[in-house]
């Protein structure tokens, strides 16, 4: 960006003149880079200048006189708010320059800065939100590990017969002996053990025949009773 400035090299003010002499003495001790236009020697430059001053920083005459600064096409100002801008030690944001860094100018922006924003408070929401985060991130590597020591020490389990709980082998060989007992009950009688029982049912019919034949006969049994 070039700063303009737009002067009058034969001007017959010697208010005009010193105007100019100490915007451009200004700027050269902030070594700040602007090409100086004349407009006593050249109309085009004095044309581009009525042009460009915005009207309401025209005088009353609508002829606006020198100096008059840019920035590239931008108006800047004049003589007049030049000097404001000196004095409250603003005048590279009056150029619309970013100030050198360490520059009184730069100082007094961030007083500015801090005064409008309060970097206080900025800087501890900043360094609460980066602890916040690292915490956040501990934690979550923290479970992580810990996800990953218990899925080891199940599988490490799996693979241990030795750490198998015996209860449920036992139980389990409980449930094999009821069901074979039960099987053992349910079987059906065989043939050969059906014949058994059978005889075992006739050789106790004949001991009972044998006790009712060694008792006397009944009286009233087979014979008629007399008739008188």
């Amino acid at each position: 960006m070039v700063i303009k400035v737009f002067l009058a090299s034969s001007s017959g003010s010697t208010a005009i003149k010193k105007k100019q002499q100490d915007v451009l003495g200004f700027l050269e001790a902030l070594k700040v880079d602007y090409a100086p236009l004349d407009i006593a020697c050249n109309e085009d430059n004095r044309m581009w200048m009525r042009e460009n001053v915005p009207v309401e920083k025209k005088p009353t005459n609508g002829i606006p006189l020198p100096p008059q600064i840019f920035n590239e096409e931008s108006y800047c100002g004049d003589y007049e708010t030049f000097f404001d801008a000196k004095e409250d030690n603003a005048v590279f944001a009056f150029l619309g320059l970013p100030p050198p860094p360490g520059s009184k100018e730069a100082k007094e922006a961030e007083k500015a800065f801090i005064l409008e924003n309060g970097p206080v408070e900025n800087g501890t929401v900043e360094i609460e939100t980066v602890e916040s985060e690292t915490v956040e991130s501990g934690t979550d590597d923290a479970e992580d590990e810990e996800n990953l020591e218990a899925e080891e020490v199940e599988e490490e389990n799996l693979d241990d017969d030795s750490l198998k709980p015996p209860v449920k082998q036992e139980e389990a060989q409980e449930e094999v002996e009821d069901e074979e007992a039960k099987g053992e009950d349910d079987q059906p009688v065989s043939e050969e053990e059906e014949e058994l029982r059978q005889l075992e049912e006739e050789e106790e019919a004949p001991e009972v025949t044998e006790v009712y034949s060694g008792c006397a006969p009944s009286p009233l049994h087979g014979v008629a009773p007399d008739v008188e």
